[in-house]
């Protein structure tokens, strides 16, 4: 069982959000006794051929909190997306909001920041963000007490947030018949990834699990919510007690096949940013493509 500091009796309500262009699943989370809230995982548009930056999708979860009248205390990010833009920034300039992130952001910060040449002015110290967050953190929502588990694997940097009997678990879990994220990109590893998801299976049986991407394997509809219980058992990459080599063996086989994610160039420079593009040396938002780097 979990060691961590888990109320199963506290039920938050949650609002998904889901962006068919990334398979990227958002989540507005309220506090059951208060009005407070908490976003998990914003999206944030581009045209990538286009260079173009819009906020439809964000737009979409500011108008449900203010037509609900909810209060956002908190924007998280569970890791650095290497997939879709996060909308953290311009959620906050329109509802406020602290923008927290797990403390291993600056491995992230400092690998990629040589990948795309960043200089010196690029601070690899994750002050972007607003909290930086370690293994066993906690912090409020309302009444809500929220911990923070440190789950590297897919990223250096990865973060399940356990709220009450939900867990919020990024790329470190999929559906039980999606199994399992990549783990190689620069400070991935297999081996350290089902450590993390043995973590996660460790919190009670009936803790409600939401997904930051489905991508609806074998034509089944797009979901984004099972329950340990559910992992536990049926999780094609994991479940039924699949050893450690069985599964570094497999999710090392499998990751040598896979294509780079399609927004991996724009994602990267974003996120690590906290969702604020970077500009060029007259000011305007420009993004790099670095060649044989990735």
């Amino acid at each position: 069982m979990s060691n961590y500091p888990i109320n199963m009796d506290i039920k938050p309500e949650v609002e998904a959000f889901f962006d068919p262009a990334t398979n990227t699943i958002s989540y507005v989370v309220k506090d059951p006794t208060s009005n407070a809230c908490v976003i998990v995982d914003s999206v944030m548009d581009i045209d990538y051929a286009a260079g173009r930056i819009t906020y439809d999708h964000a737009d979409t979860m500011i108008a449900y909190i203010r037509d609900k009248g909810l209060d956002l205390q908190w924007i998280v990010e569970t890791h650095v997306h290497a997939d879709h833009l996060s909308a953290a920034p311009y959620i906050q300039g329109q509802l406020g909001g602290k923008i927290a992130i797990g403390d291993q952001i600056m491995v992230v910060q400092d690998t990629f920041g040589k990948v795309f040449n960043e200089g010196t002015e690029f601070q690899r110290d994750g002050s972007q963000f607003d909290a930086l967050l370690k293994d066993g953190d906690s912090y409020k929502v309302g009444n809500m007490d929220v911990v923070a588990l440190y789950t590297p694997g897919h990223t250096p940097a990865c973060m399940v947030h356990v709220m009450g009997d939900a867990s919020f678990t990024g790329d470190t879990l999929f559906m039980p018949d999606g199994g399992s994220a990549r783990a190689d990109f620069p400070g991935g590893d297999a081996g350290t990834l089902y450590d993390s998801i043995q973590k996660v299976l460790a919190l009670p049986d009936d803790m409600r699990l939401f997904m930051c991407h489905d991508y609806g394997p074998n034509g089944r509809d797009i979901a984004w919510e099972t329950t340990v219980g559910d992992e536990k058992a049926h999780n094609i990459h994991v479940g039924g007690d699949k050893s450690k080599e069985e599964f570094v063996k497999f999710r090392t086989e499998r990751d040598a096949q896979l294509d780079m994610p399609k927004l991996i160039i724009p994602s990267l420079q974003v996120n690590m940013r906290a969702g604020v593009v970077p500009k060029d040396k007259d000011g305007n938002p420009m993004l790099k493509v670095p060649v044989n780097a990735l």
